[in-house]
């Protein structure tokens, strides 16, 4: 309220006290007439006064409101107008019926009224939002829209500089990478000094030829490693171009026997930096698990894989394998148990292994036990062999049984697989801290980070030729049995197609032992055989294939019709064999309602890397997945990532 006008309030108060207090005078003293009058006359007075005093003060209240409002609605207007970000209203059909200033000068137009908000923000175009935050990007700018459903209303707010700011902050982030020439020694070996250093020095111009194009810090650490430092922009660039080092190497190095491959760990979005060097390591850890000869980037929770175009080269020295039997037999030792497991749905590769791991805890006295639970088409005339024996027979527990079998000092050891999801109990291995992993596989994502003693080699044609090798330098003196040895030798001719395809100098050395210790091939041809039932099924699936990209074969079979893990394998390895055909995929539904999906190749096509999308694994010429879904939902699926790796790089080499 302004001054004059509290003055005159307050003045009109004091007046009223006044007069009040003459006409009390007056009363007390009413003998005296001539002081009654004057009060009367005073009192009179101070009544006009108050009335034409009232009327003032009424008169410039309306008037000082009156100006208040006008400059209220004036303020506000301009308020509204100026704000620093813009306003829009819309109306039911989702059409601009008003909007501020900065809104319109947001799109560089003079007015936006009548515009549909389609017409304004394209990306939004097919959605109908009409809550909530969202952000778009409109030309060079990126705006953030908030919507006020009830209200129809949009506040639209310009982050293009905080989003500037972060995009900046994220593309600086740094970096951290390994290079290594994962089979220098296998390459070099019979060369002389000169033919090294000159083969040496070519690689590592190549390398860094590389590194200097990406504009990236290069450090050689030894004659086979390099350390790489960049940022996550240029690990982007390097992800774009899908590590173009890799084929360029292998390439220029193609003159020689064995051409050179590298492999290469990066990763990125780490907390610090010794943990980002932690998880560089792991990477390239995983990269030769896979089998060399590619990159695994790991940023924040993403891993991603690239390369793996060719097959692992088999090491020529077995360093490795004596260094973890004896590791292995020192375990089984300050053990109190051994417990074995491999995958669900066990094949005659895993089931093997366990009967070597068996027999390796059997020569130190321990006590071991194979955890399966039922027999499927694939192992049924194997464990028809080892029922003869009643040593083994009474080695194999169930789940449960096996969980109460198991302490803190108990070894487990797990073949065939190295995914905790894939074994047949996933408890046990919370019960102990001492696990070991025995595998071929190349290694995916997902892993038992809790083992102590992982030996995976991807050259590997099987499960039963490592363990056939640890045997060999676990105990000076290891004599196997008829059925132990031919256990081993089945595993390892069923992944081979009866030694037909990945087969190295180790796996006949591998036979060869199983041979001299009794090993029965004639049993394994009978274990093999199929019959003529099981043909017709296998047929069945065959003659629903149909050939795409010219060279894969596809076969769906019917829903409902179930068929066996076996079955499904068998006829892609048989679509393999057509002419023409350089990969195939057969996709089933299995006896236990999940979808089987089996994949072969011949090498020009990477099946792993698909089956990996899938959310399996494997090998790059052998690998599988299995899927909670409908038939032609898993079909669909494959068909899409076909095309996916067909537009990305295409599906052969």
């Amino acid at each position: 309220m302004p001054k004059f006008l509290i003055k005159r309030w307050h003045g009109m108060h004091q007046l009223w006290a006044f007069v009040l207090l003459l006409c009390l005078s007056a009363g007390l003293a009413w003998y005296n007439w001539a002081v009654g009058l004057a009060g009367l006359l005073l009192t009179i007075s101070a009544g006009i006064y108050s009335v034409y005093a009232e009327r003032a003060f009424r008169r410039d209240l309306k008037t000082y409101l009156g100006t208040l409002s006008y400059r209220v609605k004036k303020a506000g207007s301009e308020v509204i107008t100026e704000l620093p970000f813009g306003i829009i209203v819309y109306d039911d059909e989702r059409t601009v019926e008003w909007s501020n200033i900065y809104a319109a000068r947001l799109f560089g137009q003079e007015s936006v009224v009548g515009m549909p908000l389609n017409e304004l923000f394209p990306s939004m175009k097919e959605s109908k939002k009409s809550e909530g935050v969202y952000e778009v990007t409109i030309g060079s700018r990126v705006l953030e829209l908030n919507f006020k459903s009830k209200e129809r209303l949009v506040y639209i707010h310009d982050i293009t500089l905080m989003w500037q700011l972060g995009r900046k902050y994220e593309d600086e982030k740094p970096a951290l990478g390994v290079v290594l020439m994962d089979n220098l020694e296998e390459v070099t070996q019979g060369m002389d000094d000169h033919q090294r250093t000159t083969m040496l020095s070519k690689v590592t111009a190549e390398i860094t030829d590389w590194a200097q194009k990406y504009q990236t810090y290069l450090k050689r650490l030894s004659s086979d490693r390099f350390l790489i430092m960049t940022d996550q922009k240029t690990l982007r660039l390097l992800e774009q171009s899908k590590f173009e080092l890799l084929d360029e190497v292998r390439e220029m190095t193609a003159e020689h026997k064995i051409p050179v491959t590298l492999s290469i760990g990066f990763a990125a979005g780490a907390d610090s930096i010794p943990e980002l060097g932690q998880w560089a390591q792991t990477s390239l850890d995983i990269a030769l698990g896979r089998g060399g000869d590619q990159a695994a980037v790991k940023v924040g929770e993403r891993q991603s894989f690239y390369g793996g175009k060719s097959n692992a080269v088999e090491k020529r020295t077995r360093v490795r394998a004596r260094v973890i039997a004896h590791a292995l037999r020192d375990m089984i030792r300050e053990s109190d148990n051994v417990v074995i497991m491999g995958h669900r749905m066990p094949d005659m590769d895993a089931v093997g292994a366990a009967i070597g791991v068996l027999k390796a805890a059997k020569l130190f006295g321990k006590e071991g036990y194979i955890v399966l639970e039922g027999v499927n088409p694939a192992i049924q005339k194997m464990m028809e062999m080892l029922k003869e024996d009643e040593r083994v027979a009474k080695r194999f527990v169930t789940p449960d049984q096996a969980l109460h079998l198991v302490n803190s000092k108990t070894l487990a050891v797990v073949v065939d697989t190295h995914k905790a999801s894939m074994v047949k109990e996933p408890k046990l291995l919370q019960l102990t801290d001492r696990i070991v992993v025995v595998d071929h596989h190349r290694r995916s994502e997902e892993f038992i980070n809790k083992s102590v003693l992982v030996y995976m080699e991807p050259y590997a044609s099987s499960t039963c030729e490592l363990v056939t090798e640890l045997l060999q330098y676990i105990h000076e003196r290891v004599s196997l049995d008829i059925h132990e040895a031919t256990a081993l030798l089945a595993g390892i001719a069923v992944d081979t197609k009866s030694f037909s395809l990945r087969t190295g100098a180790r796996t006949f050395e591998a036979a060869s032992f199983l041979r001299r210790n009794g090993a029965d091939s004639t049993l394994i041809q009978r274990m093999l055989k199929e019959d003529l039932e099981e043909y017709v099924l296998k047929a069945e699936i065959i003659k629903h294939a149909e050939v795409l990209y010219e060279h894969v074969a596809i076969a769906v079979t019917e829903p409902g019709r179930k068929h066996s893990q076996l079955h499904i394998a068998q006829s892609a390895d048989t679509l393999l064999n057509m002419t023409g055909i350089y990969a195939s995929f057969v996709v089933s539904e299995r006896p236990d309602g999940l979808i089987g999906v089996s994949a072969r190749s011949l090498g020009a096509m990477n099946v792993q890397v698909v089956m990996e999308r899938l959310g399996g694994g494997g090998h790059l010429t052998n690998a599988a997945a299995q899927l909670e879904c409908s038939v032609q939902e898993a079909a669909a699926r494959l068909r899409i990532i076909l095309d996916e790796i067909e537009k990305e790089e295409g599906l052969f080499e």
